[in-house]
């Protein structure tokens, strides 16, 4: 089992250099992406990551790429590695008829990390750790656990860093429980609608700074480009668009954790968040529905609770939880639909909660699951006519 441990580093003078070292693995990225682009336009396939790595070596022994070798090599083979993942993940999407870009240029200051695997770290008892050579001091707010695998040094847009400890520990074996089941539908004004009746609001966090964020945007828009005062602004609209982040993953963490302690069995639908953003924009990217599964599933693994994903195109909305029939059309518009069939009156968002709940149990197989009594619900919800 691999774990994460994230650590912020004291702001310190030296810290010049780890920005150093980023700045580095940011041109080797822009080096190897336009090695990648020129072999693609001549022959219309990716680079073999031996070939580049082979080349950078020969590239370091010149004068003027000498410096590439303050930074470590094997920090040097992960941002290989990394580019050629991303073009191979490309060329899937390119077979598969979906639609994306190959890795392209970034810029040096909004490159954000390193990665160190068996060398270039060394981690003393108190809170501090070698990075490189030098050494630098982290808040220290819990202790490892298990063999240290890879060490990430990253900055985000403020300026600050952080060191990512990967280690893989031996935990205890969760046992799959027994316990109550129900269906999540993900909605844009509700975050989740339940089958059992306990909605969860959408926080909006975006929405609530909004108006905080465009002052600051315009603020920005009024300095001059470079001065200190065009720093400061940037800074401040930096910082407003950290803390919104923050609260909702920490909105996101508390949510699942609650979830995977009431539940044994949680149902969702695999969303296509893609053509959902298209649609709906910064809404979408505001309740970030994607980051939130994979925290579920994190705090599912460690209670023994199950998530089960619905397939996409399964028609969860225009299907009648009482009879099975199922709509021809149902336009996003329509919030509420009567079944021809038996003359069910529906909520949308809930008939299709309870249709994946319906599905995703019935797919399990297993008696460990007892799926929750649906509590009395008003009429506009379900009633008959």
């Amino acid at each position: 089992m691999m774990k994460t441990y994230k650590f912020k580093l004291y702001t310190s003078k030296r810290n010049k250099y780890l920005n150093r070292q980023i700045n580095i693995a940011a041109k080797i990225y822009n080096h190897c992406i336009a090695l990648h682009k020129r072999y693609y336009k001549l022959f219309g396939k990716s680079l073999n990551s031996y070939a580049i790595i082979k080349h950078i070596t020969k590239l370091k022994k010149r004068p003027k790429y000498a410096y590439w070798n303050t930074l470590n090599a094997q920090a040097i083979q992960d941002v290989v590695e990394r580019i050629d993942k991303a073009y191979k993940l490309f060329f899937i999407n390119h077979k598969r008829g979906i639609k994306s870009a190959p890795p392209s240029f970034k810029k040096v200051k909004k490159y954000k990390s390193f990665t160190l695997k068996q060398n270039g770290y060394k981690l003393f008892a108190d809170n501090s750790i070698q990075i490189i050579g030098r050494r630098y001091k982290y808040y220290k707010s819990r202790d490892l656990e298990g063999t240290i695998k890879t060490v990430t040094i990253k900055r985000d847009s403020l300026g600050d860093l952080y060191i990512y400890i990967v280690c893989e520990t031996q935990g205890n074996e969760v046992i799959p429980r027994t316990g109550k089941s129900v269906g999540f539908d993900f909605g844009l004004k509700t975050f989740l609608k339940a089958s059992d009746g306990n909605d969860i609001i959408s926080p909006e966090f975006f929405k609530q700074s909004e108006n905080k964020i465009k002052k600051l945007n315009r603020n920005l828009s009024r300095k001059k480009k470079g001065s200190n005062h065009y720093k400061m602004a940037k800074r401040d609209l930096a910082k407003a668009h950290k803390q919104i982040a923050d609260k909702r993953n920490d909105f996101h963490f508390k949510t699942a954790l609650n979830l995977a302690s009431e539940y044994a069995f949680i149902c969702i639908e695999d969303l296509n968040i893609k053509a959902m953003q298209k649609i709906w924009g910064k809404k979408i990217s505001d309740l970030s529905h994607n980051n939130f599964v994979n925290i579920l599933k994190y705090q599912c693994s460690k209670t023994g609770s199950k998530v089960v994903e619905i397939d996409r195109f399964f028609p969860s909305s225009k299907t009648c939880y009482d009879c099975g029939y199922i709509l021809n059309e149902l336009p996003l518009n329509v919030r509420n639909w009567v079944c021809p069939n038996c003359g069910v009156i529906h909520d949308r968002d809930f008939n299709a909660a309870c249709n994946i709940h319906r599905v995703g149990t019935s797919t399990l197989g297993e008696e460990i699951v007892r799926p929750v009594q649906q509590a009395n619900f008003d009429d506009t919800r379900i009633s008959r006519l």
